[in-house]
């Protein structure tokens, strides 16, 4: 996906775990996890705005675009045999 999700750096930048900002916007790490490692498909405003007052920074901080990533193509896969 074109999108980049630069969660790691922000949370490296500020000193916090995964857990400690779980904990702070009150979602649950497995749905932070997916948005961290760049496998989510969506995030709502409200979690983008709870991450963004938590982290201390903007929207673009946390996600970018990259026309050099390439798009995922997982969901064309997933009618292929092995």
């Amino acid at each position: 996906m074109a999108i980049v999700v630069r969660l790691d750096e922000l949370l490296h930048a500020r000193r916090m775990t995964l857990t400690e900002l779980a904990a702070r916007i009150d979602i649950t790490i497995a749905n932070l996890s997916i948005l961290k490692t760049g496998k989510a498909k969506a995030i709502r405003f409200s979690t983008l705005e709870a991450i963004c007052a938590a982290l201390e920074c903007q929207p673009g901080d946390l996600l970018a675009f990259d026309a050099d990533v390439p798009a995922d193509t997982a969901d064309l896969d997933e009618g292929a045999s092995a």
